[in-house]
């Protein structure tokens, strides 16, 4: 494994960040108590995972069954854009887009489909060790926006401060977008998360007798996760590999801590390839 997959790549940034933060901090004029306390911010992602840095991760073996099923949508999801762009052009209208997106989204498994698949994620949770549920809680937690938003800034630094701020915003409008259609196609189709099914999964969530949600199909994360690694992939191809990988450790990651099954994952993946797509197009990458 080299040094990018061997979760080096925040450390590095970090570093520098940590660096220059510690310098601004020596140079500039001290606050008083109160104009700190008024000008104090969230962290951003960077400062998160600084404050949380990545643990060990799944290996390659683990991941890399889910990892073929969400790069088979790939293809799929080019050859359905291509339909979109051919009628709409490069012109945004996200309202529109999302409701066409969310039609391309193949309907829910049947009931024994997926209750063959949750049988897949029972089997895989007698599997778990420490170790590798620190590893789905910190992919969990991090797995939506923060790794994206840390890869992208790890690219800006090396391209014009305009350029980086139209891209940055760029990104966060994909994000947006793959959890707005996400989450409408979850509230209608009304899937149960496994943990929910099975509530022996996720002891520690207290799923109450009978309830109903919270619902899976498609993943969020899954559909955050294609939106941006699409999108990054365009911006720098070389590191494609790279964003893959990371987008298969958070697959897993909702497959091992049963949040999700697979079909749940490949349908995000599908949706937020197409929202990618639809974003590069749009911003005239």
């Amino acid at each position: 494994m080299n040094a990018l997959r061997s979760i080096r790549w925040p450390y590095a940034v970090i570093a520098l960040l940590a660096v220059a933060a510690a310098a601004f901090g020596l140079l500039r004029p001290q606050l008083t108590p109160a104009a700190a306390t008024t000008s104090k911010k969230k962290p951003g992602a960077t400062e998160r995972i600084k404050q949380n840095p990545p643990p060990k991760l799944f290996t390659d073996a683990e991941i890399a069954t889910i990892g073929k099923q969400a790069a088979a949508q790939r293809k799929r999801a080019d050859t359905l854009f291509a339909q979109w762009k051919a009628a709409h052009g490069s012109t945004r209208d996200d309202k529109a887009f999302a409701a066409w997106a969310a039609r391309q989204v193949p309907a829910p498994p049947s009931a024994k489909e997926r209750a063959a698949q949750l049988r897949e994620v029972q089997a895989l949770a007698k599997t778990r060790t420490a170790v590798g549920k620190k590893a789905a809680t910190w992919l969990e937690l991090h797995g939506k926006k923060d790794i994206w938003k840390l890869y992208l800034h790890d690219q800006r630094e090396l391209i014009p401060a305009q350029q980086g701020t139209a891209e940055k915003a760029e990104l966060k409008s994909a994000l947006k977008l793959a959890k707005t259609i996400s989450d409408q196609l979850a509230a209608r189709d009304k899937q149960a998360a496994p943990f929910v099914l099975d509530p022996t999964l996720r002891p520690e969530k207290h799923i109450k007798p009978g309830a109903k949600g919270p619902y899976s199909y498609p993943s969020r994360h899954a559909a955050r996760s294609a939106a941006a690694v699409t999108f990054l992939s365009t911006l720098s191809p070389h590191r494609t590999s790279e964003y893959e990988w990371m987008q298969d450790e958070v697959l897993y990651s909702r497959l091992y801590m049963a949040g999700h099954v697979t079909s749940d994952l490949t349908a995000g993946t599908l949706l937020g390839d197409l929202i990618g797509d639809y974003e590069l197009a749009v911003s005239g990458h």
